[in-house]
């Protein structure tokens, strides 16, 4: 197959152009004609020249994923087909690997896929909750609606994630910042005051001399200190990966954290309710939602707790009752899911639950953004501050001693 470029007229006489995908030029000009345009000129569309980075390969951002989702459902809803509506989505996209997805997905819904199997395809795009709502869709005969839901769902959880590196990068880039002016200050600034006091001759105060002995360590060991830190970090990483106690450990810290560990479970809960109301509403089983739920959780000690609920199910009992005994999510919110359990209104007594935390979530964002900002003050200006009297201490001592 190859892709054709095409200019023609259409039955208004107006300019038309466009791509379509076809074994030979001359099937384009018969399709176009069956669809009564004329002046037809078509042409091979050029190769077009590709840059793969390892690191940029099989990154496609949430957002296009979203857009595609929405344009879906509303092609559907029109009454195209969905081999149609994925060969228009496919031509339009402008992310290189999407296309090639898309183009995939296409290829195998024509040979006699469903839609859902062809997107388990490709994992890292779509993930266990898209595709086990699309098959709900397709089998349900409601399709347009839970791509509505589902693009719903998409633009929400966004939102959440939003708020959330918010509040994370704010504090972050500002101690990085404090870091390397800390770096500079260490390694270029204090030597320059260190050749001055030597030409002193006396000793010097206390906190200038551990300043100075810190800034030679530092300037002395600068490529130790780096490799220590690169070390550490990817150590961390491998043992909070692979061993299941550590990754349990740290979890459970996050969660038990002063200021964050609040946000984190408000965002959890958040994350939990929305995801299971959108897929128990679109059909999907409780216990296939509850295992999607807690494998897309983010947090081992809540992904348990939602394991542990779902076998509590499938033995009989109710969703509140394990989770109230799990801990971790607040009486209100297992109140809550007891009452929808109770009358049959589960989906929506999910979704409002969700409305409300995305709602406390914003509130602990500010809160921790007002709180954050004057602590980060301080902690500068004490470290930076430390620093300038230490310098000057002995300037300070030599105009006593002139005196």
């Amino acid at each position: 197959m190859q892709i054709y470029k095409w200019q023609a007229t259409n039955r208004q006489g107006k300019k038309a152009k466009g791509e379509m995908e076809a074994i030979s030029d001359s099937i384009v000009v018969m399709n176009l004609r069956k669809q009564g345009f004329s002046d037809i000129k078509v042409k091979k569309k050029p190769k077009e020249i590709e840059i793969n980075l390892p690191f940029l390969k099989g990154r496609v951002p949430d957002k296009d994923v979203v857009v595609f989702t929405r344009q879906f459902a509303t092609m559907i809803n029109a009454g195209l087909p969905i081999i149609q509506c994925l060969e228009i989505q496919s031509t339009q996209q402008e992310n290189k690997e999407f296309k090639k997805i898309l183009t995939a997905v296409k290829e195998d819904v024509e040979k006699g896929e469903t839609l859902a199997d062809a997107l388990r395809k490709h994992p890292t795009v779509f993930d266990p909750l898209y595709c086990n709502m699309v098959e709900a869709g397709e089998t349900g005969g409601a399709l347009d609606i839970i791509l509505g839901r589902l693009a719903f769902f998409m633009e929400k959880n966004m939102k959440l994630k939003k708020k959330v590196k918010g509040a994370l990068v704010y504090p972050a880039s500002v101690v990085c910042v404090a870091i390397i002016v800390i770096a500079i200050m260490m390694i270029f600034v204090i030597p320059s005051f260190e050749k001055m006091f030597t030409g002193f001759g006396a000793e010097l105060p206390l906190l200038t001399q551990i300043i100075v002995n810190i800034s030679n360590f530092m300037r002395s060991n600068a490529l130790l200190i780096v490799a220590v830190i690169f070390i550490s970090i990817v150590a961390l990483k491998k043992i909070y990966q692979k061993n299941d106690k550590a990754h349990h450990f740290f979890d459970s810290m996050f969660l038990k954290m002063p200021i964050f560990g609040v946000l984190l479970r408000k965002v959890a809960v958040a994350k939990f309710t929305r995801t299971l109301g959108t897929m128990i509403s679109s059909g999907v089983p409780i216990l296939t939602s509850l295992e999607i739920v807690a494998r897309t959780a983010g947090n081992v000690v809540i992904e348990k707790a939602i394991m542990a609920t779902r076998e509590s199910i499938s033995q009989g009992k109710t969703i509140a009752e394990p989770l109230m005994e799990s801990g971790i999510f607040p009486p209100m919110v297992t109140q809550m899911i007891a009452v929808g359990e109770t009358t049959g209104a589960l989906d929506q007594m999910l979704t409002k639950i969700a409305d409300f935390y995305d709602d406390e979530v914003d509130a602990a964002v500010s809160a921790i953004t007002s709180l954050i900002e004057p602590l980060l003050m301080v902690f500068l200006g004490g470290i930076l501050g430390t620093m300038i009297v230490g310098m000057y201490l002995p300037i300070f001592k030599m105009g006593e001693v002139v005196h």
